[in-house]
């Protein structure tokens, strides 16, 4: 019986807002994930808090299928969530490389333009930073800028009173490159912040409506913003590293870095969007921009690429205090994972949920093989 416990837990049922604990014989058992993918997520997730959720979307054969579920009185239940919203943290930025590579297609302006050719205020030192450089992290810029002081925020809604002055302040009077723009590729919350701000400066309005008009609309993905206002009845309560609940993030002026809600049903209707080949702004955001010599990938904008003899691999992961998210996408064939979950991204297992993703991607890669065979 030990074999089959996973997937007697993980059985997916139909139904709108229902829970149910699996058992072996359920009578709605509906046999749409294989034992393997049910054990992958059963290993993954086992250790999480109580109340944690993850909401699953697997992209492959043309179709999308969805999987939820919940810890609840230390048992992993089914639960019909893809369509609730969580804070999908840093796959925001692959949201503002898509807004970038709109302009860059719309000829607004160019990948390689001096982005204080663009800005009200010059930065300090006169420095030269491209549109390009912000959006694959090789701006030299630091993960957070200087006066945004841990110490002295609270760190459970750290960035919510960073503005636009804030930023400003930083830019002209304390600004510190880690490395000269263009050297090396260096995360930076900061620079994909900053993009997502001169981007909203250029076109005369809020990243929010540029999110709205350039992306959802087009896109049709109904519950995805970074106003979370406009979906709180769709809103799973982040958790803390403990599993209590915590405030949700205002990224304030750094939106463009991380401050984006969304469901797996939007971001799946995203990750399909990316097979069209005959979409210019997608396909400039999956365009490889930079190499990174250690792991032997690359940069697009936004985009992590992981190339091999057999397919492509585009993937951002995201986190903040109380979620973890992750989405991978194989542009060879087609396939593709989005995972969000409300587990902190400071919980000690948060790396399970970019593992789940990798070892579900597995399972659809032995699936092509068997059917090629």
């Amino acid at each position: 019986m030990k074999k089959y416990l996973p997937i007697v837990l993980l059985l997916i049922i139909s139904g709108c807002n229902k829970e149910k604990v699996a058992v072996n014989g359920q009578k709605d058992y509906t046999p749409n994930i294989t034992e393997i993918q049910s054990q992958n997520i059963f290993a993954e997730t086992k250790d999480f808090p109580n109340n944690t959720q993850l909401a699953i979307a697997i992209m492959h054969n043309g179709t999308t299928k969805f999987y939820g579920i919940k810890r609840k009185n230390d048992t992993i239940i089914t639960f019909d969530n893809y369509d609730s919203v969580f804070e999908i943290g840093s796959i925001s930025k692959v949201f503002t490389a898509t807004l970038l590579a709109d302009m860059v297609v719309n000829n607004q302006l160019g990948l390689d333009d001096n982005i204080n050719d663009y800005l009200a205020w010059p930065l300090q030192g006169d420095v030269k930073i491209t549109f390009k450089q912000l959006s694959n992290h090789t701006s030299g810029l630091p993960r957070l800028p200087s006066n945004l002081i841990l110490d002295s925020v609270d760190l459970q809604n750290p960035y919510k009173d960073y503005d636009k002055s804030s930023l400003k302040e930083y830019l002209t009077q304390d600004l510190q490159l880690n490395q000269n723009p263009g050297e090396k590729s260096e995360y930076s919350n900061l620079g994909v912040g900053l993009l997502g701000y001169i981007l909203s400066e250029i076109d005369s309005t809020s990243y929010e409506n540029l999110l709205q008009t350039k992306i959802c609309t087009k896109y049709d993905l109904v519950s995805t913003t970074s106003d979370k206002s406009r979906i709180m009845n769709k809103l799973v309560k982040g958790l803390d590293v403990d599993g209590k609940e915590t405030p949700n993030w205002d990224l304030n002026v750094l939106a463009g870095a991380g401050g984006i809600l969304s469901s797996v049903a939007d971001l799946s209707k995203f990750a399909r969007a990316q097979f069209n080949d005959t979409d210019q702004i997608l396909a400039l955001t999956r365009k490889p921009t930079f190499t990174l010599q250690a792991n032997k990938a690359e940069m697009g904008l936004g985009w992590a690429i992981k190339n091999n003899t057999a397919e492509e691999w585009i993937t951002h992961s995201g986190g903040t205090g109380g979620y973890r998210s992750f989405i991978v996408i194989d542009m060879t064939n087609k396939t593709g994972v989005v995972i969000l979950s409300n587990l902190s991204a400071f919980h000690k297992k948060n790396m399970n949920i970019d593992n789940l993703g990798t070892r579900l991607m597995g399972t659809l890669k032995k699936s092509n093989s068997i059917a090629q065979q």
